[in-house]
């Protein structure tokens, strides 16, 4: 047998055809682990034993995660951005207002993993802790630059930035709201999604106002540079 856990191809196959082998090592292990995260949480006994469950041999699982707890984590959440932006390939968000299509994808981001919350909870917790390194920050910024790209946006200027910087905390704040979230269907988590989104357009438009007045106003450093050289 070929050294699988060093991710050298078998023998015979193609570099796509060993990465579709992969993908499928990654999903059996994340199928057969999500039943127990509730109770066991992220640990490493939990992969390996879902490993075992997958028929799996240890050396699958770590071809399938070389980063251990932590790579399985990021595939769960990962599977959740794809999942979700499957399920808003099939609305027709053109329709929408961009506040709407924001709302939208962010409730479908949370509903693809409603049967799993304590799942998402324990992620949040473990990546939240200082020995998860950057595979928090990096899963959250894939999330909502997935949640952009998936309702349309094509910016490449510096609103590329604050529009993923922007909906990183709307995001957060409505996932952490919804954990704790009893009411019924959890209507009060999209009740407070619309009062975020509500404060974040009130902030653009007042940005937006503010620009618009700035052409009004006098360029404080051509302002500078004229009263020291007695320019204009």
């Amino acid at each position: 047998m070929p050294d699988r856990a060093h991710g050298k191809p078998l023998p015979g196959s193609t570099d796509r055809q060993h990465d579709d082998h992969v993908d499928a090592f990654r999903a059996r292990i994340l199928a057969a682990a999500l039943p127990n995260v509730a109770f066991d949480g992220w640990t490493t006994r939990l992969m390996r034993e879902a490993a075992d469950a997958a028929g799996l041999t240890h050396g699958e699982m770590r071809l399938a995660f070389p980063g251990g707890i932590l790579d399985l984590v990021d595939y769960f959440l990962a599977d959740g951005d794809r999942r979700m932006e499957e399920a808003l390939s099939r609305r027709d968000l053109g329709a929408l207002k961009i506040r709407e299509r924001i709302t939208a994808a962010v409730r479908m981001r949370i509903e693809v993993d409603l049967a799993h919350r304590e799942a998402v909870r324990r992620a949040v917790t473990l990546l939240s802790l200082p020995l998860s390194g950057t595979t928090g920050p990096r899963a959250l910024y894939r999330t909502v630059d997935t949640i952009w790209r998936a309702i349309g946006d094509r910016s490449t200027d510096f609103n590329f930035y604050t529009k993923r910087a922007t909906l990183a905390g709307v995001y957060s704040a409505v996932t952490l709201y919804w954990f704790a979230d009893q009411s019924e269907d959890f209507a009060n988590t999209w009740a407070f999604l619309d009062k975020r989104i509500e404060d974040v357009m009130q902030i653009e438009k007042a940005k937006a106002s503010l620009r618009k007045a700035g052409e009004w106003l006098p360029d404080p450093l051509g302002l500078i540079g004229r009263l020291r050289y007695g320019r204009g």
